[in-house]
């Protein structure tokens, strides 16, 4: 039923989001864009935030998905993806994984510079789909997995984490399987000044400046260091 005051502009626009695939859904909110760190890769993202948040509390009530944090390239992603590429000897011929990947801009950045095999992991069903359609539009391989891989046995060589200590929740969560991957593989913890960041087991190899958006950040520039995390 059409509500007071809609138009059928708007009543099929309601449709539009019920019935849209995930891949639908990518392509009408985002374009292809590039994060200003890494002009290099091409990237489904948001350029207005409000319009995306309100279009997925849309489909956040019909399908129960996480707000859309893969539709930006948030500055511990960007910082990760600029060192990979300038230094693709970090990750060549190694097996990768970019945990909670958001937009996969680390992966794709690890595909390109060379990585046996990438990794994408996600809980976020949109975030998966929005790694894959990004990855093809850079023409790389990037194997994606819906689901919390929290508690896996290590099979990767490198580890990236790009600004996942934001929350108390999430960090108790991540922090002891990740510690325990640090005796079998490289992790690498990217942080642009987030409230839960461990102050201890972390070594700085890395820091980068990365600009953002007030919609996004309460400053115009976030510094990111990247650290290797100690088992």
């Amino acid at each position: 039923m059409t509500r007071p005051c809609d138009g059928p502009t708007a009543a099929a626009n309601r449709a539009m989001t019920a019935t849209a695939t995930h891949d639908d859904f990518i392509r009408a909110h985002t374009v292809l864009h590039h994060a200003p760190l890494v002009p290099e890769l091409a990237l489904h993202l948001a350029t207005e935030v409000t319009p995306i948040w309100q279009a997925t509390e849309h489909w956040l009530a019909i399908r129960n998905i996480d707000p859309p944090f893969w539709a930006f390239a948030w500055p511990g992603g960007q910082a990760l993806a600029r060192h990979i590429l300038d230094q693709p000897g970090t990750v060549a011929g190694k097996h990768v994984l970019d945990f909670a990947a958001g937009c996969g801009i680390a992966a794709i950045a690890a595909a390109r510079a060379g990585a046996a095999i990438v990794d994408a992991a996600e809980i976020d069903s949109l975030a998966t789909a929005a790694i894959r359609l990004n990855a093809a539009a850079n023409r790389v391989t990037v194997t994606t997995a819906t689901g919390d891989v929290v508690g896996a046995a290590c099979r990767w060589d490198v580890i990236l984490c790009g600004d996942v200590c934001y929350e108390a929740p999430m960090t108790t969560h991540i922090l002891p399987w990740l510690r325990d991957m640090a005796h079998h593989a490289e992790v690498w913890v990217a942080d642009p000044g987030r409230a839960y960041l461990p102050s201890e087991g972390l070594t700085p190899f890395a820091t980068y400046r990365v600009p953002t958006t007030l919609e996004l950040e309460d400053r115009t520039e976030r510094e990111v260091t990247l650290y290797r995390l100690a088992g």
